[in-house]
Formats: C-alpha cells, sequence, structure tokens
C-alpha cells in the first residue's frame, strides 16, 4: 500500500538508500547541502512528515506516523533530525526488518517521567492553539528566536520553505506526535536491534547528554554517539560539512549495512 506521504528521490537508483525525515516545522527540502553531498552515490528519499509540506493533511498519532514513513522509505538507512529521530527511531524499534541502519541528529527516545510527559503534553496542545490563533509567520518568528536554533542564520533557517506549512497542520503534529504525546521509547532501547548513530553538536548540552544515556542503555556498541564540534541542535544545518563527513565514516564502517 502506497503511503500519504509527500516525498522526493535523488541520487542514483539502485544505490544505498538513505531516507531523511526533518524537525518539527520544517519540510523535506530543509535539508540544506547534505542532499546533494549524500545523493553522489546514494539513493535519498527526503519525506514529509505528518502535518508538514506537502503531508499537511495527515492527521495521525505517533506509531501510525513513524509506519507510514516506512512505507514511503522501504529497506533504508533512516536520518532523521530531532521531531524526525523520533519517528525514526520508533519505526526502527517496531520494524527493525525494514531500518537497516539508523542515523539520530538531536533526537530522543522521549520523556520517561509520566508528570513530565503530561507537562511536555499539556505544553504541546498550548502552542498548537498558539499557532492556529496567531498562524504560520508569527509562529516562526517566535520559534526560531528560541536559544535551540541560534546557530541558524538566513541561509539555514529556510524561513520561507517553512511557511509553506499550514496551521492546523503543525498543530495536528503537536498533539499528535510531539514528545508528550509519544510513548517512552527509554525501556525499548535494550531491545534496539538496528546499528545506529547518533550525532549531537558540542554546543547542544541537552541532546549530547541524551545521545550518552541512549548509547548506555541500548546493547553494548549498538549506539555510537559522535558530537560535532562548532554545531548546536541543527547539526547538519550549523555544520553540513563535518555532518556528512561523520555520516559517511559511519556507514563506510558497518559491514552490516
Amino acid at each position: 500500500m502506497a503511503s500519504p506521504l509527500a516525498s522526493d528521490t535523488v541520487g542514483p537508483a539502485g544505490r544505498p538508500r538513505l531516507v531523511l525525515v526533518h524537525g518539527f516545522a520544517q519540510t523535506r527540502r530543509c535539508w540544506g547541502p547534505a542532499v546533494e553531498a549524500l545523493a553522489a552515490d546514494h539513493e535519498v528519499v527526503v519525506v514529509d512528515a505528518p502535518g508538514h509540506g506537502g503531508s499537511a493533511a495527515v492527521d495521525v498519532p505517533f506509531e501510525e506516523a513513524a509506519a507510514l514513513l516506512g512505507r514511503v522509505g522501504g529497506p533504508a538507512t533512516y536520518v532523521g533530525y530531532s521531531m524526525g529521530g523520533r519517528l525514526c527511531l520508533a519505526l526502527a524499534l517496531d520494524q527493525p526488518d525494514l531500518v537497516t541502519g539508523l542515523v539520530l541528529i538531536g533526537a530522543s527516545p522521549g520523556l520517561a517521567n509520566p508528570a513530565e510527559r503530561a507537562a511536555r503534553r499539556a505544553a504541546d496542545d498550548a502552542l498548537a492553539d498558539r499557532i492556529e490563533a496567531i498562524g504560520v509567520p508569527a509562529f516562526l518568528d517566535e520559534w526560531l528566536a528560541l536559544p535551540l536554533f541560534a546557530g541558524l542564520d538566513d541561509g539555514t533557517r529556510f524561513t520561507a520553505e517553512r511557511a509553506t506549512n499550514t496551521a492546523a497542520g503543525l498543530a495536528s503534529s503537536l498533539r499528535r506526535a510531539g514528545t508528550g504525546a509519544q510513548p517512552d521509547l527509554w525501556p525499548r532501547l535494550p531491545h534496539l536491534a538496528v546499528p545506529t548513530l547518533a550525532i549531537t553538536g558540542a554546543g547542544d548540552t541537552k541532546f549530547t547528554a541524551i545521545a550518552a544515556a541512549m548509547a548506555a542503555s541500548a546493547p553494548p556498541g549498538r549506539i555510537e554517539h559522535r558530537i560535532v564540534a562548532g554545531a548546536g541542535h541543527s547539526v547538519h544545518l550549523e555544520q553540513p560539512a563535518a555532518f556528512v563527513a561523520e555520516v559517511r565514516s559511519w556507514l563506510e564502517s558497518r559491514t552490516d549495512l
């Protein structure tokens, strides 16, 4: 069955496939130069996650959103940034036969504490209400001003592309697949069967600590954590050459991919 998610494929057909899944309030066209670099010798599929871009009308819960990525990407190494990483991790845990490898950029398995998860869900719901109230352009002004995105400049914010999202789509994504709505995946990490690379920016202390904890929770050697200097949360946009180099060296080191 075909996936309802919008996607584009670049690079030589028949080469090892990479499926790239963007972060919240982005689209499949927000990956910067990493796509062209990786497509030199890979078949690269870029996907609009549910609630975003050409998939704005797709309103599904977290687990189904992850499954839809697998339907559009097929067997591949999945590369997910932030929200996209959370979805790709869920897919790898649910369908390890489909995910041959996993690259997580500034991603997490969710919140283990039920009270924290409930508070985050309430915050996500409130943010969804605000997006619907003020509209996407005003929301993006606030969103991109967060310290999390301080490392982005005019060329890497993709403000115009982000503005093609709809308020209804972004709101549904927060309510259905936000960190508060996501199941706690930490207890499942000891069963992670997919070779995984976790990439974080040296300036992103929160997600660097999360990645280290993930590596300690998974089977020994299952998650390799690499830290990129001179980058914050958006490693692939802030240091694209270093990001591609890390992904390439990891892929080349894996005889099982």
